[in-house]
């Protein structure tokens, strides 16, 4: 959760960053996975820093290689490559990353470097061989000096020469290009490689919060700085907060559920909105109604259920099933209802609005899985509109912010017949360099009340 200092880290802290960036080079697998699978004898700690490690090396894993690329003779092996990429990440967290690193203090700058570059020798030797440990050794040295030396790109740099130095796929970066300018693909690209801050939303309306956490312009929403980490577990497992981006609040503000309502969360899990939207109508001296959310069994059902087991003051429901295949008969078949006042389908999508979380999306994501995530999207909303009552409410939202995912599903589902009982009443597109917080697609439909024409 915080970031403690780079230049003095627990070893353990090191070696099982590397290690688990060994995984994601040989194997790619989901950075979430893999920090899940760190061992409680690392200590908070030590997640902590561990965490910080490898954010860093992922998030500028293309520019560390592109920079290492013409310091090695031959690709080395996965290990080492590892330790290589968390080497670069502590670096460009030492020098600098956004701006001309010459600029700044060079004595300081080449203490820094010095004992990033010691601490990587000395941790590869417990994971690689004495020759590897001195390759290390020379290696960091010329990329500490690259590193200081690089200069951003000028306001003429070329898809690629972005793409490499902040750390994206070229062929996003075009996207992104053609369909946002290249004043507004910098703010996103900037965005998404600094390291995102953690936020609270203070659930306990009736008590005052501690000074010690930051307000925002986001009601309820507070920065949480360094150093509160055992307040902060007190307070979480009061239930008093809960760790969430002021993103999450747009879906639901714009759901606006009601004390009293039945209300559906779709694709729900792991149910930080669900517990937002639990939260909302449980306010107010009328009943507070009732909250059904479903998903797909899985592992993220946990935590659906222990965020559905915060709620109070309502009504909560947690269901497993497929919202495309039989989802009335599931509800059915749990005596829940098949109409509601008002539905979330929160769907899922290429997370291009939450890239500063999910530091690994963009080396997953593939030119084809917008189209793919459209075709799955449009279905979903058409699955969703058939639960949503006469004179109800149907909030579609992503986490992208690609127009294929957003504004043409939406389209596609009002030229379709399933979208003529229902009228768009708002769309919103947040954009992460204008609000300061995650980004976000919304669109607001609302299913004629009978008798009523749309």
């Amino acid at each position: 959760m915080t970031k403690t200092n780079s230049l003095a880290p627990p070893h353990d802290a090191w070696q099982a960053a590397a290690g688990l960036l060994t995984q994601w080079v040989e194997k790619h697998e989901r950075v979430d996975t893999l920090l899940a699978g760190l061992p409680p004898s690392l200590g908070r700690a030590g997640r902590a820093h561990c965490q910080h490690l490898l954010f860093d090396a992922v998030r500028h894993a293309g520019r560390i290689e592109a920079a290492l690329k013409p310091l090695l003779a031959h690709p080395p092996r996965a290990k080492l490559r590892a330790a290589l990429l968390v080497t670069g990440g502590e670096l460009l967290d030492a020098l600098g990353v956004g701006a001309d690193a010459r600029a700044r203090n060079k004595v300081d700058a080449e203490g820094k470097t010095a004992r990033i570059v010691h601490h990587a020798v000395e941790r590869t030797k417990a994971l690689a061989s004495p020759a590897e440990a001195r390759l290390v050794n020379a290696v960091a040295r010329k990329l500490a000096i690259v590193i200081a030396e690089q200069s951003a790109p000028g306001e003429g740099a070329t898809a690629a020469e972005l793409a490499e130095w902040f750390s994206h796929p070229a062929w996003l970066v075009q996207r992104w290009l053609v369909q946002f300018g290249v004043e507004k693909t910098r703010a996103l690209l900037e965005w998404n490689q600094r390291n995102a801050p953690v936020y609270a939303r203070w659930r306990d309306l009736g008590s005052t919060p501690p000074a010690w956490l930051k307000p925002t312009k986001w009601g309820n929403f507070f920065d949480v700085p360094q150093g509160h980490w055992p307040e902060l577990e007190t307070l979480l497992r009061a239930g008093k907060i809960y760790l969430q981006d002021p993103g999450a609040r747009l879906a639901v503000e714009l759901l606006a559920p009601k004390a009293g309502e039945t209300v559906l969360d779709l694709c729900a899990a792991p149910g930080g909105k669900s517990l937002l939207i639990a939260d909302a109508m449980a306010t107010g001296p009328t009943p507070a109604g009732k909250l059904v959310a479903l998903d797909l069994p899985g592992e993220r059902i946990t935590r659906l259920a222990e965020n559905l087991s915060r709620a109070g003051g309502l009504d909560v429901a947690l269901v497993q099933g497929d919202v495309l295949f039989g989802a009335e008969k599931t509800l059915r078949e749990h005596r829940l209802p098949e109409i509601y006042d008002a539905v979330l389908l929160d769907a899922p999508c290429s997370n291009t609005g939450v890239m500063r979380h999910r530091v690994d999306v963009k080396w997953r994501l593939q030119e084809g899985d917008f189209r793919k995530h459209a075709t799955q999207q449009l279905a979903l909303l058409h699955a969703a509109a058939r639960l949503v009552g006469p004179g109800g409410r149907l909030v579609y939202s992503t986490c992208s912010l690609d127009t294929e995912e957003n504004a043409r599903v939406v389209t596609a589902f009002f030229e379709s017949r399933a979208g003529g009982p229902f009228k768009l009443e708002k769309e919103t597109m947040s954009y992460p360099w204008e609000s300061g917080h995650d980004g976000a697609g919304l669109f607001l439909l609302r299913r004629a009340a009978d008798g009523e024409r749309p």
